[in-house]
């Protein structure tokens, strides 16, 4: 099903990328850039929950699907991560903690199903807190500013992102030793 209502939302994240990039290269006011980048990556970043529960409450689920979420949400995640190394709000050594993973886990997870063993890295709670903390800390740092005029969002968005690497590495290591059994025995085969 390449054109459902879930999936269509999905595609937005992809769609999402050079708009909230864009924004930074329009004439507009820094704090305006912010905010509007800001609700932006927290408007399409919202679709990622709504598209699963819109696909499994009309039914509506496929390979397709499944396959495309999780690329659109590193899309994103990525995208947003260069934008922010680019504006010195993150440091290229978390990106690079956050972008490698990404593909290493991709690579796997790719390589694990091709020789029928997909379920020892499927998807744990830890890798879906990871996702939730880069989420939270990302528009953060796309705001630096303050929010509310109490809440430093620059400071608590440095926090955030640097605690998503740490998590980053940690279901990092997670996946890849549930993966080592799978591939001893696939070796001595």
């Amino acid at each position: 099903m390449f054109w459902t209502i879930p999936t269509i939302m999905t595609w937005t994240r992809i769609v999402a990328i050079p708009l909230i990039v864009g924004v930074f290269y329009t004439p507009m006011a820094p704090e305006l850039q912010n905010l509007i980048a800001t609700v932006m990556f927290v408007l399409f970043a919202a679709t990622d929950w709504l598209d699963g529960f819109l696909a499994r409450k009309l039914n509506q689920t496929s390979s397709f699907g499944a396959f495309l979420d999780p690329v659109a949400d590193k899309f994103l995640v990525c995208a947003s991560l260069l934008v922010l190394v680019h504006l010195q709000r993150a440091d290229v050594f978390v990106a690079l903690i956050i972008i490698g993973r990404e593909i290493a886990i991709s690579a796997l997870r790719e390589w694990m199903a091709q020789i029928g063993a997909a379920k020892s890295v499927a998807v744990h709670m830890l890798g879906k807190l990871k996702t939730t903390v880069q989420m939270v800390a990302i528009p953060f740092l796309l705001f630096d500013g303050r929010l509310f005029g109490l809440i430093d969002a620059g400071v608590w968005g440095t926090w955030l992102i640097w605690l998503a690497a740490v998590l980053t590495v940690w279901s990092m290591v997670y996946y890849l030793q549930k993966a080592v059994p799978e591939i001893r025995a696939r070796v001595k085969k």
